[in-house]
């Protein structure tokens, strides 16, 4: 029996670290201007006489940050399905059969968009990883993607189901370490997020419940990620040198989303700006003091959107001046929170403002950058990232 040397096998592990290599998003055709969306969520969920409830729901958008949100929920689908009007009736099946119907069509949309930015044919695609927070039918979403984009057969794929807005980063971690140890791998990430898991009528006993219907929207984004690449037909735009992912502890219970026969049930508690900035400097410090880089305005920032008041609280915890987080701020403003989605649309809002600007790369010109994702747990997902 010969050496182990002599297995014909090809070597496993790439040369260099992975790399975004294409990038994409996508949205619902319909939208909602936020300015209006308190009269319209009373009244397509017959609740026009809780007359305070409205009152503090108008307040809530107001001073959200938001001016529009994407949404397949339209006043004619909500219509269709009086049980989603309470806040607890029994509806999970309904809204199941929309997001199996319709998170894989978005989903290959956005992946459409960074295949054709990639610039490779989908036939070098060799794995797919796809993450949402509502979904869990088995076989998933990832299934119906490679029938829908015509995938080969052998795609290793992975399905993230229940992530929740950390996902955006659980994604590109898992992601670094499938190409960086399957050498000649290319990795289509899609992340796809509906609201129609979540969206329900107003109540007097969970007004905790009207931030989450004034803060998330309907998106999906795609990257294609890996290493070692081929500069005649590739390009890196943002390099994933480092990540990691923590429990922000004394968190239990400030961001909670459980499945049940009444849809995804989200509970946000007013305390979740404090728990982060309460951690974040820790976790800053981690990722970039190996460096050397002291200043946190030195590096360009891709934060997930997560509300008005965690950017807040972490823009003055962290001293960064208002353009670090410019293309956040750009994408709660035009999308809402998108969950896992949102912070590949940070990215393609920081890419295309670096070219308007004539910057030398999609960092806005900088070498170094963090990204930043906060979920369910608290979860914290930091992601260090590097543009050529």
């Amino acid at each position: 029996m010969g050496s182990s040397s002599e297995v014909p096998f090809k070597q496993e592990r790439s040369f260099g670290r992975a790399a975004v290599l294409g990038l994409g998003t996508a949205n619902p055709p319909s939208s909602i201007e936020q300015s209006t969306f308190p009269d319209f969520y009373f009244n397509v969920t017959n609740s026009e006489h809780k007359i305070d409830l409205k009152k503090k729901f108008t307040r809530i958008c107001n001073s959200s940050f938001i001016k529009k949100r994407y949404s397949y929920l339209t006043p004619e689908v909500i219509r269709e399905t009086p049980s989603w009007l309470a806040y607890d009736n029994k509806s999970l099946d309904v809204r199941q059969e929309l997001m199996d119907a319709q998170m894989p069509e978005l989903g290959a949309e956005a992946a459409l968009e960074a295949i054709k930015d990639w610039g490779r044919p989908l036939s070098d695609i060799t794995h797919l990883i796809f993450c949402n927070s509502g979904g869990a039918s088995m076989p998933g979403a990832d299934y119906d993607v490679v029938r829908i984009l015509g995938l080969p057969l052998s795609t290793k794929r992975f399905m993230l189901h229940q992530q929740g807005c950390f996902g955006g980063g659980s994604v590109l971690r898992l992601a670094k370490d499938l190409a960086e140890n399957n050498r000649g791998s290319r990795v289509l990430v899609i992340c796809c997020e509906l609201v129609a898991i979540a969206f329900r009528g107003p109540s007097e006993d969970h007004v905790e419940n009207l931030v989450v219907q004034a803060l998330f929207g309907d998106g999906a984004s795609a990257v294609v990620v890996g290493a070692d690449a081929q500069l005649d037909v590739e390009r890196e735009i943002f390099e994933i040198v480092w990540a990691s992912q923590n429990i922000l502890p004394g968190s239990d219970g400030s961001i909670v989303g459980k499945l049940r026969e009444s849809g995804l049930m989200v509970t946000l508690q007013p305390q979740v700006p404090f728990y982060i900035t309460e951690n974040v400097d820790k976790l800053v410090l981690e990722a970039l003091l190996p460096l050397g880089i002291t200043d946190w305005n030195e590096v360009f920032w891709v934060v997930h959107p997560g509300g008005r008041a965690i950017l807040d609280a972490v823009q003055k915890r962290l001293k960064l001046r208002d353009e670090k987080f410019a293309a956040t701020r750009e994408v709660l403003r035009e999308y809402g929170n998108m969950s896992s989605a949102s912070v590949m649309f940070v990215m393609d809002v920081m890419r295309k403002r670096s070219k308007e600007k004539g910057l030398s790369n999609a960092g806005e010109g900088l070498e170094w950058g963090l990204l930043l994702g906060f979920g369910p747990g608290i979860t914290v997902e930091t992601v260090l990232l590097r543009c050529p």
